[in-house]
């Protein structure tokens, strides 16, 4: 039987262990996934917390159908679509000096922060899910309410812009498809 099932159903009970166990469950891939999207621990955080407090308050009227973590998804993404339409990005040069020894992996994040940042918003939806997250393209499809052959489309496109924008051709087996 669906272990999420069983969670939701004591959920509803007032199973405080089960509350435990499901944000144990999904709470550092939602924390993830909403860093990803807002670029910042402390955003992140709260947005994770929002997207939690969210799924509670309206436990009683969620219906699952198989995955309780698209769900989640589906609340983080609108949190952080949300906080950026609130707040505008922080300024590179703002940001703080990296300790000594660690300037090759801070240009490596801005890197890869930035490459992200540059796809066009649907896309980079899409390739935060599949690339960062490892969601199968089917669960994708799911979570963002589109057809699979658009979010084929969608990791095909974006992987060729993120090999653009770093410099290189297309990596091989390291952006791999998840069906």
């Amino acid at each position: 039987m669906d272990t999420d099932l069983l969670l939701l159903q004591r959920m509803r009970l007032g199973d405080p262990r089960a509350v435990e166990t499901f944000v144990n469950k999904y709470y550092p891939r939602i924390l993830q996934y909403c860093r990803l999207h807002t670029g910042g621990l402390q955003d992140a955080e709260d947005v994770t917390q929002d997207t939690f407090e969210s799924f509670f308050r309206t436990l009683d009227r969620y219906r699952h159908y198989g995955k309780a973590a698209n769900y989640l998804y589906v609340i983080a993404a609108n949190g952080c679509r949300d906080l950026h339409r609130r707040k505008q990005p922080l300024p590179l040069d703002q940001l703080p000096e990296p300790p000594d020894g660690s300037q090759g992996q801070l240009d490596l994040r801005l890197d890869l922060e930035g490459a992200f940042r540059s796809l066009p918003e649907e896309i980079r939806e899409t390739a935060v899910l599949f690339f960062l997250q490892g969601c199968k393209q089917k669960e994708i499809a799911q979570i963002l309410g589109i057809g699979l052959p658009l979010v084929k489309y969608r990791v095909k496109r974006a992987r060729a812009l993120l090999s653009a924008y770093l410099g290189k051709e297309e990596p091989h087996g390291t952006l791999g498809t998840r069906m």
